[in-house]
């Protein structure tokens, strides 16, 4: 599958079930933290500066974003979590949200959990780790913000990343900068052989 990144367009913003597309086509979907950077992997990933909205404030994404890139798959944007500014009554909306999109497990290709390497997994970070694990679909882990780390923090951070959400061998952990661009290639590799079915 050759993909085009620059044929990149913004779709729709989901508020329910409803609103999914429909067209099974593949779709890899982002989860992650409030301000752990998910707009920001995923500007990096398409070398775009501001594709995905990165909000000044955390908990900006309260809708499920859609992009679709070059008419051949979609990245999908989850409304981040753990944001303890955001009402009870909105938390709950975007859990229910979240919790119908992932009901239907055909419509995930691919999942990719993103974290901060800098920091040990929160338990609402387990708890998505969970959500993934039982779709039963491929997920990869992206531990963002990897230019923050000292060399010598990587490989203990990430091996704490892994033993926190109890993750099989089967499951890869992409050290990741979406300042730098490292972990880019890799992730963007994964994603292109999930969608066309080559893994």
């Amino acid at each position: 599958m050759k993909v085009n990144l620059n044929h990149a367009e913004f779709i729709r913003s989901a508020t329910k079930a409803e609103d999914f597309p429909r067209d099974r086509l593949p779709q890899t979907v982002f989860a992650g933290r409030s301000n752990v950077g998910k707009s920001s992997v995923i500007n990096r990933l398409l070398n775009r500066k501001n594709f995905a909205r990165v909000g000044s404030a955390p908990g900006k994404t309260t809708h499920i974003n859609y992009f679709l890139i070059d008419k051949q798959l979609y990245l999908v944007d989850l409304p981040g979590y753990g944001y303890a500014e955001v009402s009870k009554k909105e938390r709950d909306r975007w859990g229910r949200l979240i919790d119908s999109w992932f009901a239907d497990t055909t419509r995930m290709t691919l999942g990719v959990l993103i974290v901060d390497s800098r920091h040990k997994p929160t338990v609402d970070d387990c708890t998505m780790a969970a959500f993934f694990k039982g779709a039963g679909k491929p997920f990869v882990v992206v531990a963002n913000k990897l230019d923050k780390l000292k060399k010598s923090e990587i490989e203990g951070n990430i091996q704490r990343v892994r033993e926190v959400l109890e993750l099989s061998d089967e499951v890869p952990v992409i050290p990741f900068s979406a300042e730098k661009g490292e972990g880019r290639q890799q992730l963007l590799d994964l994603i292109i052989s999930y969608s066309e079915g080559t893994v």
